[in-house]
């Protein structure tokens, strides 16, 4: 294998981890920490190929302006309510 076919095998593999990464329906857990305060996170928004998460309480008070740009908004807040 050529030094070239072995950068776009290794591209493709990072475009691929990135995608699974990113993934916006994957579900959130008790791992996942809200960017503002570190509380759980309830709330995935994905801009730019990057992710914010968020606890409900800071989710609400970006919702309105980040929701109309995000190219996902994955919202797990019903958990709360459960």
């Amino acid at each position: 294998m050529s030094d070239e076919e072995r950068e776009d095998e290794m591209s493709t593999i990072e475009q691929d981890r990135t995608t699974d990464t990113l993934a916006a329906d994957r579900p959130l857990s008790a791992l996942d920490r809200c960017d503002s305060c570190g509380a759980q996170a309830y709330v995935r928004a994905v801009l730019g190929g990057s992710e914010l998460l968020f606890c409900a309480h800071h989710a609400n008070k970006h919702e309105a302006k980040l929701k109309p740009i995000a190219e996902a908004w994955h919202d797990e807040s019903h958990k709360l309510n459960a």
